[in-house]
């Protein structure tokens, strides 16, 4: 919660950060590519770290190192020590996710592993809401140095819980048994070899992973467009709605996520074989709820943004098939390597979108003064990266078909 309410932040808070640092919209999304480029390009070596050190090490440091970056940033105004603040909250946000997705297969039986990553996905949105509503609140009552300054400070309560609470396996598993990591879900078919060679070249070269990555890539960048940055700026300056709402939206998908995350969990598990379709069905209803809001040249109603937020947050939780792959085709010595390339395809593909959502609007509105034809052709941009990553699903998909 505290990681993603540290990414969704700067979203909430990006017409402030306008004034406070006096930017355009593509410095102000090079805040978010920053973040985004260090977290990506950190997720194959955390991988790796994760795999050698275990979890609660990396926890511990990847939630401090958060903290230290949202306290710089809630107390510079100037742009150079804004981009060190959001790459050390990148690179902390890299350690985190990965270490819990390890922590799950050692924890819990293999027919249950996909309900619990989707539960530890959906719950961890929370920090959407609040970014959205006490963030905010803080936001716009006391101002941007006590609203990132309290995020840091809760930061810094959670390293301290994971360190006096988390252990890296059960008590009664030897270290070096991670038996259930790499079991499928329902199906030992699905499960790679054990005998499958170790190291970054083994996870590279099956396809299951790439499967996993393109999943990523396709179901989160929509996502993390919206929540990251772009999100709250379209609905307020395109759409018309008051901050108010603009928050209910992002809430509103929230609770929805929470409500099919486990029952998008519970159908990976019983038909993993059929993990593919859920990718793809979410992926046509989100396009098809895009482009009744993007297409109408006037606002829409509220109960459709509404639907917007619910298609957003589901892309989020649809995303975490991509390292139920990872767990059902590598073994489990492997997996935090193999989690963090999956981790790589939807935060690389995010970070092009925002860059490209920013560097549209200034080319359209040097001024700032965002208008809904603005966010239109620039969310329209983006189609040609939708048409990569489903390219590359589909044959992923076939190859990983092809190897079983």
């Amino acid at each position: 919660m505290v990681a993603v309410a540290g990414r969704t932040s700067l979203g909430v808070a990006g017409l402030q950060a306008v004034d406070r640092f006096a930017i355009g919209a593509s410095a102000l999304a090079l805040f978010s590519v920053v973040q985004l480029a260090v977290y990506a390009a950190a997720q194959v070596p955390m991988g790796m770290l994760l795999d050698r050190w275990g979890a609660k090490r990396l926890i511990i440091g990847g939630t401090i190192v958060m903290a230290a970056g949202q306290l710089v940033l809630g107390v510079v105004d100037t742009l150079p020590p804004t981009f060190i603040a959001r790459a050390f909250i990148g690179l902390g946000d890299a350690a985190v996710l990965v270490s819990l997705l390890r922590l799950i297969p050692l924890w819990f039986r293999p027919r249950v592993v996909p309900v619990i990553t989707q539960m530890t996905g959906i719950l961890g949105q929370l920090g959407q809401i609040v970014s959205a509503v006490p963030f905010l609140a803080v936001l716009l009552s006391f101002g941007w140095t006590a609203a990132f300054g309290s995020l840091a400070m809760v930061g810094l309560l959670i390293a301290l819980v994971a360190a006096l609470t988390v252990r890296d396996r059960p008590p009664a598993r030897p270290e070096g048994d991670d038996s259930n990591s790499g079991q499928g879900s329902a199906s030992p078919s699905l499960a790679a070899p054990e005998s499958a060679p170790g190291g970054l070249r083994s996870v590279l070269t099956t396809p299951g992973v790439w499967l996993g990555f393109f999943t990523h890539f396709v179901t989160l960048f929509p996502s993390n467009t919206f929540l990251f940055l772009w999100g709250v700026p379209f609905l307020t300056a395109g759409q018309g709605v008051s901050p108010a709402r603009a928050s209910a939206v992002l809430t509103i998908g929230t609770v929805a996520g929470i409500i099919a995350g486990p029952v998008m969990g519970e159908l990976t598990a019983r038909f993993p074989e059929r993990r593919s379709w859920l990718v793809l069905g979410t992926v046509a209803a989100s396009t098809v709820i895009w482009g009744a809001v993007l297409i109408p040249s006037t606002p829409r109603p509220f109960w459709l943004l509404a639907l917007l937020g619910v298609v957003v947050t589901i892309g989020v939780v649809a995303c975490t098939i991509g390292f139920d792959y990872a767990r059902t085709f590598i073994p489990g010595p492997q997996l935090g390597t193999a989690i963090g390339v999956v981790n790589v395809g939807g935060y690389f593909a995010s970070l092009v979108s925002i860059l490209i959502v920013g560097v549209v609007l200034d080319a359209v509105r040097p001024s700032g003064e965002y208008v809904l034809g603005d966010f239109r052709l620039a969310f329209a941009a983006l189609t040609p990266l939708l048409l990569i990553g489903m390219t590359g699903l589909l044959l992923a998909r076939r190859a990983s078909r092809a190897r079983e």
